[in-house]
């Protein structure tokens, strides 16, 4: 029985299915109470966590997000069930936790990681064409220094321990949102009381479709980034038909819903900068290719035992966390008395966005294995 699950996830039909199951997932959390075109993001949930437990202050992006907590444990699961819970790390740890902190730098210039960015335009967001045309190219200069042997070296089995401590933190935080104990006056754990932290689905469902798609994406190795990745170096289309299944089937519930809102100006948690939707995605498509998986599929990898993933996402919080405390994460468009204020990002965004690049880039020349 396992044995027939494993040839159908692997299958087109199978990835196609898990595609179109989180598709439909994402509009429906939006419907039960996420934020509007944000029914699942990972970048923006996992800085609504680091804003919950204090670690920047910006008071409307504080929640513990289940969906997080059920990504990690499902894939837990699901790695358990088919003996694939390997424990491993020793991958250039450090070099993966500064492309997660870059990677999260990008994601809120753009204000969505690639799955946002699917679920943006599927909500009729256009200003997801510039972001996900700076995806592209990010992967694709990336795809560039893996053609030319760029590589983070392969990790190694280690103690199982390594492989539990990122599904352990989650546990713990699943327990601080349940019981929401106060440890002092005026301190953590904080809820945001107005802005999009205050806007969720009821806790339990929200952790048991984290969990369902924690579940199904361990099976089909779904990636985002993976997607363009693949057509680009190898013309395989098979995580790309995946990646289409969640966009249409997001647009369709969409309309179903009635949440389909065309337009550019004042869309939800967005803003009409184009070149800045644009040049954040440029780095944060490199960041995700040169770490090897979007957001998504490093809380999934993270979840089956994998060391390195767990420090890409602890780079990312820490992301999160810097580009709130430094006023790099970008301002959404604002309609005040019927004037429309369009956001974007600060200058001292702007040199954030200049200097993960060049990081990235630099460990795109100097990691690299000497080819025959």
């Amino acid at each position: 029985m396992l044995n027939k699950l494993t040839r159908f996830f692997a299958s087109r039909w199978g990835i196609i299915l898990v595609g179109a199951i989180i598709g439909i997932l994402g509009p429906t959390l939006q419907k039960l109470g996420n934020p509007a075109n944000m029914g699942i993001c990972v970048a923006c949930f996992e800085r609504d966590i680091a804003g919950a437990l204090g670690l920047h202050r910006a008071a409307v992006v504080q929640y513990l997000r289940p969906e997080i907590i059920g990504f990690v444990l499902g894939a837990t699961l699901a790695a358990l069930i088919f003996k694939e819970f390997k424990a491993r790390s020793g991958s250039a740890p450090i070099v993966r936790f500064v492309l997660g902190f870059f990677a999260m730098v990008g994601a809120l210039v753009f204000l969505g990681c690639p799955w946002r960015a699917g679920f943006r335009l599927a909500g009729g967001d256009m200003n997801a064409f510039p972001a996900l045309i700076g995806l592209a190219l990010g992967i694709a200069i990336g795809v560039f220094f893996l053609r030319k042997g760029y590589n983070l070296g392969r990790s190694h089995k280690t103690y199982p321990m390594v492989g539990w401590i990122l599904p352990i933190i989650m546990v713990g935080l699943l327990l601080l949102r349940i019981f929401k104990p106060v440890f002092a006056e005026g301190g953590p754990i904080f809820f945001s009381e107005s802005g999009p932290g205050s806007l969720y689905a009821p806790l339990l469902v929200s952790l048991i479709i984290g969990l369902v798609i924690g579940f199904l994406a361990q099976r089909t190795r779904f990636c985002t980034m993976g997607a363009v990745r693949d057509v680009i170096l190898m013309r395989d289309t098979h995580l790309l038909s995946g990646l289409a299944a969640l966009i249409v089937f997001a647009f369709l519930t969409n309309l179903v819903f009635g949440q389909f809102k065309f337009g550019y100006a004042a869309q939800p948690v967005s803003h009409s900068n184009l070149l800045a939707n644009f040049m954040g995605m440029v780095l944060a498509g490199l960041a995700y290719a040169l770490a090897g998986g979007c957001p998504g599929r490093q809380l999934f990898l993270s979840g089956e035992g994998d060391g390195d993933s767990a420090v890409f996402v602890l780079g990312m919080i820490a992301g999160a966390a810097f580009s709130h405390n430094f006023a790099i994460a970008a301002r959404p468009d604002s309609i005040v008395d019927g004037v429309l204020t369009v956001g974007g990002i600060s200058p001292i965004g702007w040199w954030a966005v200049i200097q993960g690049l060049v990081i990235c880039l630099v460990f795109g020349f100097s990691m690299r294995e000497k080819m025959a």
